[in-house]
């Protein structure tokens, strides 16, 4: 099969042939559909990640279809499936009490084991994979592993937003988009933060009511004026310190900071405005991933028509091109996220 296989950090990936892979006893091997190039990808391919070492294949966004299923699966050959990006073990007490995504023994393809970059990845603990309903497009089913799931459980578990509060959401990349047309699709009135007009355009034309340039002085206090008073809740989707203390900055008093963007490497340790979330009692999530019983939730929102999530997708590209897209991560991006379909070239 055809893997794109990281070799050095920061240089292209290598497109090698290799052995497809054996099938696990608890799971399945799917013949990759579509896999989305994700920011932890870029942490990955930057030597960020600690998991991560050179001879890895990254992808963790992917939806695929059954090609083999271990003697303990409960999945047959041709069932098409989605693939949360983080693999619980079932059995622990974090796992039995619903809460599968802070399960202590968990397993990352793409992001400690091999994943998605290639035309068959193995999937084991394969309780953690759902059906993709029937009529949704696997290309958006892609993102639904990481960056929607992880919006998703920030607004809704974490910092329980309602119709008709202020959501600012800062930075519109994948997980701050999502954000924006999951958080419009809830009720609330979205804000979004970034520092490309042209992704606050696109924000714009799919659901935020108001844009601000993260560039301009004084952001947060537009933030404030636009909210009357600041947002109740505000979404940190980047991962470092600028946004981090500019969402602390424009909440409300009593609003919640919800932390999805991944800090990590050297912003793993950041400087923080604590003054700012004593003296506003300020209330600090944090979101990494979702447990996988919330699926049937967030497929049924969509499959109603309440939320479309179509303006995710940014274009659809080859193996290839995956460095490309990791490259142009280091810089501000285009809207819209890739999704690689062409797994040979």
């Amino acid at each position: 099969m055809r893997a794109a296989v990281l070799r050095d950090y920061r240089a292209p990936l290598a497109l090698e042939d290799r052995p497809e892979p054996d099938c696990p006893e608890d799971g399945v091997v799917l013949r990759v559909i579509a896999c989305g190039v994700c920011r932890s990808d870029w942490h990955a391919w930057a030597g960020e990640h600690p998991r991560v070492k050179p001879g890895a294949v990254g992808g963790h966004e992917y939806c695929g279809e059954v090609v083999a299923a271990g003697p303990r699966s409960d999945w047959a050959v041709g069932d098409v499936l989605v693939a949360p990006f983080l693999l619980s073990c079932g059995a622990c007490p974090a796992c039995r009490a619903g809460e599968e995504h802070t399960c202590p023994d968990m397993l990352y393809p793409g992001l400690g084991t091999d994943g998605a970059f290639a035309e068959y990845v193995a999937v084991p603990r394969d309780h953690n994979l759902q059906r993709l309903p029937e009529g949704m497009d696997p290309v958006l089913a892609a993102g639904l592993g990481c960056r929607v799931m992880t919006a998703w459980h920030g607004l809704t578990d974490r910092a329980a937003l309602q119709p008709g509060e202020w959501l600012a959401v800062h930075g519109t990349g994948g997980v701050g988009l999502a954000g924006v047309l999951l958080g419009r699709a809830m009720g609330a009135r979205v804000v979004a933060v970034d520092l490309v007009q042209e992704k606050l355009d696109h924000a714009l034309a799919h659901g935020a009511e108001a844009a601000v340039l993260a560039s301009e002085p004084g952001a947060a206090e537009r933030i404030r004026e636009i909210t009357g008073g600041g947002a109740h809740v505000s979404l940190e989707a980047v991962g470092i310190e600028p946004t981090l203390n500019g969402s602390i900055a424009c909440l409300r008093p009593l609003g919640r900071h919800v932390q999805c963007g991944m800090p990590i490497g050297h912003t793993a340790r950041m400087e923080i405005d604590l003054n700012g979330v004593f003296m506003k009692n300020l209330a600090v999530y944090g979101s990494k991933g979702m447990p996988a019983h919330r699926y049937p939730q967030l497929f049924s929102l969509i499959e109603s028509g309440a939320v479309d999530l179509t303006p995710m997708i940014g274009r659809q590209i080859a193996l290839s091109e995956v460095s490309a897209e990791l490259a142009a991560m280091e810089g501000p991006t285009a809207p819209g996220v890739a999704v690689v379909t062409d797994f040979r070239h």
